[in-house]
């Protein structure tokens, strides 16, 4: 059986406290959001997508599951200040499966950079490998290690998580 991401492993990496403020940039599915929004209880959780049909079906779902902490901004996260969020202003930055899909990967991390407190924390999560179903073209741990390096973040650790990918933490400081 093939092992896909493990949501809840994944979450369990991050220092996590109930009023946090996150994002998940490139958000599709949600599912991350989500799962943040329940952690979350006493903060916010920002979903940020480029389609705003996926923002659509998420709204729908939260109205469906009276979620009330998720937020949704359409947006560009390759433009400058592209999520539109403050600067300073969010404890953890998730990016799950956008890296590799990106034109401008070190803008989106910038981005990430931005509007992450210090001591903020930014994970990463990509595929580890090509595969029939995934991806053609990946981006590999080395190359975004060297971005969020050359933005001055902090590494902290990797792991992988399920079959098909790869996890990194960084810190803002």
């Amino acid at each position: 059986m093939v092992d896909f991401l493990k949501m809840d492993e994944v979450l369990s990496h991050l220092d996590l406290k109930e009023d946090m403020i996150a994002a998940e940039f490139g958000c599709g599915g949600a599912m991350f959001t989500i799962s943040l929004s329940k952690i979350l209880s006493k903060g916010r959780v920002y979903a940020l997508d480029i389609q705003e049909a996926k923002l659509s079906a998420l709204k729908g779902k939260t109205k469906q599951q009276k979620i009330n902490n998720i937020f949704t901004v359409l947006c560009d996260l390759e433009a400058k200040n592209g999520s539109t969020l403050q600067d300073n202003s969010l404890d953890i930055v998730l990016m799950p499966n956008l890296l590799f899909q990106a034109e401008d990967k070190n803008a989106i991390v910038e981005e990430a950079k931005r509007v992450l407190k210090t001591g903020g924390q930014l994970l990463i999560i990509d595929w580890l490998r090509e595969n029939s179903f995934g991806p053609q073209k990946i981006i590999k741990p080395d190359e975004v290690k060297k971005i969020a390096s050359s933005l001055g973040l902090s590494f902290k650790k990797e792991f992988v998580s399920g079959d098909y990918h790869y996890a990194l933490l960084f810190t803002k400081h």
